[in-house]
């Protein structure tokens, strides 16, 4: 709890069980969960331990994995920018983590979170009046997607990555939806996900074959005193990073390894830089980096889950997770609550007013950042 007041990027660790074609082709188990925070690897060169704000081992539940959740989904309603996403390699657990299995007999965080944020939205409903939007984007061979639209479609939609003047990042095009139910929001999620891009290889039955964020906006409206806030939760499902002699992907699939290995290569940049402490992020290289950028150095309140595999044929991949997730664990955001006044909030609802009218203005009626949303 010290560290997220400081602002520091909290980092969870979630080990993967070895799965029955690892145990069949001779792998043994290398990862160790010493306790709650520390992990240990067992390499030729010795025993290597890394410690995180939280280690989940390989009989970790879905429950288990949401449970210090919660309190940022809260967050997100309280209107804070909060980021939750998972990194690791591929086939080690990511989108189990985030979304859950096929039939979402195990739900992972995205659904959890959709029923959470309307449970709270519930228990305040005679403090506040609340509003829910969502878009739901996936990042494919270097090129934004709108998964609320049909894929082609998608193709000819031009997306663009803009800021408002406070730092705050929003997928300008996209179509946003508005749910009013957690079930609305879900329903929202399944067709999203129905069109997003997997494939079978060596490692993983359904690779995911981009990068998936969802983005939701929470808008609470003080019944008391008229004053809004405006919470933004991302939930981003990195897709794995690859070998292309271990996945066997070739042609297309080749492609989408190499655009998601130079993705994840870009974002590995920006979190040296940030951890590092270097003047230039280089944010700009890579449309991921640039979604991510409110998310990492940014306003927001971040929370990486980095999933690993326990076996033996991982060790490589496992030990390149755990620096990169060491690194994250440096960074530190400056979140912030995005709120405006009563009176902010009816002469942005007119929409007669500029930028700068609405700046002077909150200069006399209280500070807050304004909202710029598209």
């Amino acid at each position: 709890m010290v560290e997220d007041m400081k602002g520091k990027i909290r980092v969870f660790c979630r080990i993967r069980p070895m799965s029955k074609v690892e145990l069949s082709r001779g792998s043994s188990p290398v990862v160790d969960c010493l306790d709650d925070y520390s992990v240990t690897v067992d390499t030729p060169r010795g025993l290597k331990e890394f410690q995180f704000d939280k280690v989940l081992g390989m009989i970790s539940s879905q429950e288990d994995v949401f449970q210090d959740v919660s309190r940022l989904i809260q967050s997100a309603v309280d209107g804070f920018n909060v980021c939750i996403f998972a990194y690791g390699q591929t086939g080690s657990g990511k989108t189990f983590t985030m979304v859950g299995d096929k039939d979402l007999r195990n739900p992972g965080i995205m659904p959890r979170a959709f029923r959470t944020i309307f449970d709270i939205m519930q228990e305040n409903t005679s403090k506040f009046d609340f509003k829910v939007w969502t878009y739901m984007l996936e990042l494919y061979n270097e090129r934004l997607l709108d998964l609320f639209v049909c894929p082609t479609d998608a193709l000819s939609k031009k997306i663009e990555i803009k800021k408002d003047k406070k730092g705050l990042v929003f997928a300008h095009g996209a179509e946003t939806k508005e749910a009013a139910s957690a079930e609305e929001l879900f329903a929202l999620f399944e067709q999203g996900c129905a069109n997003r891009h997997i494939a079978a290889t060596k490692m993983n039955l359904e690779s995911s074959r981009s990068h998936l964020i969802v983005g939701i906006t929470v808008e609470s409206t003080n019944l008391t005193n008229g004053s809004v806030n405006y919470g933004k939760l991302s939930l981003v499902d990195l897709a794995g990073s690859e070998r292309a002699a271990k996945t066997g992907a070739r042609d297309d699939q080749l492609k989408e390894a190499n655009s998601i290995n130079k993705s994840l290569s870009a974002l590995g940049d920006v979190i040296f830089a940030l951890s590092t402490e270097q003047a230039h992020v280089p944010y700009r290289n890579n449309k991921l980096t640039q979604l991510m950028q409110d998310s990492l150095g940014g306003n927001a309140k971040t929370l990486m889950f980095v999933n690993i595999s326990a076996s033996s044929c991982s060790m490589e991949e496992t030990l390149t997770s755990l620096m990169y997730a060491t690194r994250v664990k440096a960074i530190t955001n400056n979140a912030q609550k995005n709120s405006e006044s009563k009176e902010i909030a009816q002469l942005r609802e007119v929409g007669g007013s500029d930028e700068l009218t609405l700046t002077i203005l909150s200069l006399f009626l209280g500070p807050g950042p304004l909202r710029a949303w598209p």
